[in-house]
């Protein structure tokens, strides 16, 4: 098997250091970007301890407009190309969009659109001139609905969906270039702790909450087997939830509100917090998050037979 160069931003923490891991388990090149440098320091090990073939740190940061052409270009100074390219730099923050600032909202929007923008205006160059090469772009269920008190995330990831689908079209007649799309429900990654906040309470994911590590696997597949879009999935609820937002938004609207309420927010009372907005919080970087996530069933061992 021959290994790959995989660049992966947002790859301190949760689906991007799992997703680093997991590519650098198959023997692969990873080159990890982040802007914090101080858990970039254990992702490397991490990533190492894991076999990769080798593994660049890169401190820098997707949503400066030049941000993303000095990582490409350092990424081809040390290894000549780029095979992969995974997406998954992202801030998340909770709050009605009245109550959010507007430098809050507006950041968690621009990481999402322009730093897939920067990323993708940088790399697609190097890509064709290949005539080869994925780039994977991590989106999210709230790129397909909106909630309550989620209005900045939606927008960002509807903008980035957007924004992906379109290059997927201009690419489509390019042979050996993939624009593909993961679109993961909730995820047992500390983003939840790390997020902006202003609903006034402590926020959780949603159950059924799935290990990142799923979603790792399935942006490996999908690179190794290009496809347009894939879905992690999070359980039967959320093809409820996407068919009732588009078919039935009345009563998607009715419901949206207090289920969210339920199953996003705890009792805890929490003061308004910018969260990582605007800079990374080392300490809570890592890939697993705090709440129990579920997994895959694995068939029983069979039985000896009685004789």
């Amino acid at each position: 098997m021959t290994a790959r160069v995989v660049l992966v931003t947002g790859a301190s923490s949760g689906i991007g250091l799992a997703t680093a891991v997991a590519f650098a388990a198959r023997g692969d090149a990873v080159v990890l970007v982040s802007r914090s440098g101080e858990a970039l320091d254990t992702a490397e090990k991490t990533c190492r301890a894991a076999g990769a073939a080798a593994v660049d740190v890169v401190v820098d940061d997707v949503g400066d407009p030049g941000g993303a052409g000095r990582i490409v270009a350092e990424v081809l100074d040390r290894h000549g190309r780029v095979d992969v390219v995974v997406h998954s730099a992202t801030v998340m923050g909770y709050g009605t969009v009245q109550a959010m600032p507007v430098e809050v909202f507006n950041t968690v929007v621009d990481t999402a659109i322009h730093g897939t923008l920067h990323l993708a205006q940088a790399v697609l160059p190097v890509l064709r001139r290949q005539h080869a090469g994925v780039f994977v772009g991590v989106n999210s269920l709230l790129g397909s609905i909106t909630v309550p008190q989620m209005g900045a995330y939606s927008t960002a990831k509807w903008g980035q969906r957007a924004l992906l689908r379109t290059l997927q079209q201009e690419t489509r007649d390019e042979p050996g270039v993939h624009i593909c799309i993961v679109s993961p429900g909730s995820i047992n990654t500390p983003v939840y702790d790390q997020a902006a906040n202003y609903t006034g309470r402590a926020t959780r994911p949603p159950v059924p909450v799935l290990s990142p590590d799923r979603v790792a696997a399935a942006i490996v597949r999908v690179t190794g087997r290009p496809r347009r879009h894939v879905s992690v999935p999070v359980g039967p609820a959320n093809p409820f939830i996407i068919t009732a937002f588009r078919l039935l938004p009345g009563l998607y609207d009715l419901l949206a509100g207090p289920l969210f309420r339920l199953a996003a927010l705890t009792g805890k009372t929490v003061p308004p917090t910018p969260g990582n907005v605007f800079r990374p919080h080392p300490a809570l970087e890592q890939t697993h998050g705090r709440w129990p996530a579920k997994r895959r069933r694995r068939p029983a061992a069979p039985r000896p037979a009685v004789r």
